[in-house]
């Protein structure tokens, strides 16, 4: 059965949506089956693995809103062991639909119930607000990471959205935990980003993930050429930085030396495994 994984943060532009396609993708090249479900009505998700998220219909708003069956509207992508449920504008709507919704709180619980057992880990994208699809799918997730950029004000509305997953946790899902936090766009030469740094392990003590996700300007083109940073560089920073980021993650959980890669290799002969495949389609 799968793990339910939710990346959110009520604040914008923290690499959210950037670590959920790039840590989605790089636990698929460990070996793991994954669905990544966009709940964010921007759709950036979906256009960053190379569909066009106006054409993308069936979606996840008709899942939450029409209560259509899951399988239904998942796709697979370029990448192999990853699937996703996409999204558009049109899930903006929901959050005024869903106000008045018979167990407005739990559409996305119920609709995955019926396909936790095909992957090893399911992906949520959250919008940046603490609106019902973030409720939805706080409610429906067993863990959730925290993407928390390296800039100024990077802890500026933490402590609340905190508070309010405690109070989901209490109020509508025990099970949920705090998997951890990640720091995102981070530049070492610069002060700041180490006093962040500072800051947000004096916050999250042990459950702050060590491997650092650096500023990266192929992370940032990437999604323009609706490609995960593996496929689009997978010699960069961007790439090593969310293979490390998979791994962590995996160990955590004791999967990293037990589920192997489809080849069996490590994470060198995945990149290499990218390489050649890159090198193949010029």
């Amino acid at each position: 059965m799968a793990e339910i994984i939710a990346i959110a943060n009520q604040k914008g532009g923290v690499g959210k949506t950037t670590s959920a396609v790039n840590l989605a993708s790089a636990l698929a090249h460990f070996g793991h089956k994954i669905l990544l479900i966009d709940m964010d009505p921007q759709g950036n998700a979906t256009s960053g693995l190379g569909f066009d998220k106006k054409q993308f219909a069936p979606n996840i708003y008709n899942v939450i809103i029409e209560l259509l069956p899951m399988d239904q509207i998942i796709k697979e992508t370029s990448v192999k062991n990853l699937s996703i449920a996409g999204s558009n504008s049109n899930l903006a709507g929901a959050e005024v639909e869903l106000v008045s919704a018979l167990a407005r709180e739990s559409r996305l619980k119920g609709a995955l119930s019926s396909i936790k057992n095909n992957y090893t880990f399911i992906i949520l994208d959250c919008p940046p607000s603490l609106g019902l699809l973030t409720i939805n799918a706080l409610n429906a997730a067993d863990k959730i990471i925290v993407p928390i950029q390296g800039e100024y004000y990077a802890m500026e509305g933490v402590a609340q959205f905190m508070e309010a997953v405690q109070k989901i946790h209490a109020a509508l899902n025990p099970k949920l935990e705090l998997e951890g936090a990640v720091l995102t766009m981070f530049d070492s030469r610069m002060s700041l980003s180490v006093q962040v740094k500072d800051e947000v392990t004096r916050f999250f003590s042990s459950s702050l993930f060590k491997t650092i996700i650096p500023r990266n300007i192929r992370l940032a083109e990437a999604p323009g050429f609706g490609q995960n940073i593996l496929q689009y560089d997978s010699r960069s920073r961007g790439a090593e930085a969310y293979l490390t980021l998979a791994e962590e993650f995996l160990s955590r959980r004791g999967l990293l030396a037990a589920k192997k890669t489809p080849s069996g290799a490590c994470r060198e002969q995945i990149k290499e495994e990218i390489k050649t495949i890159e090198e193949s389609l010029t």
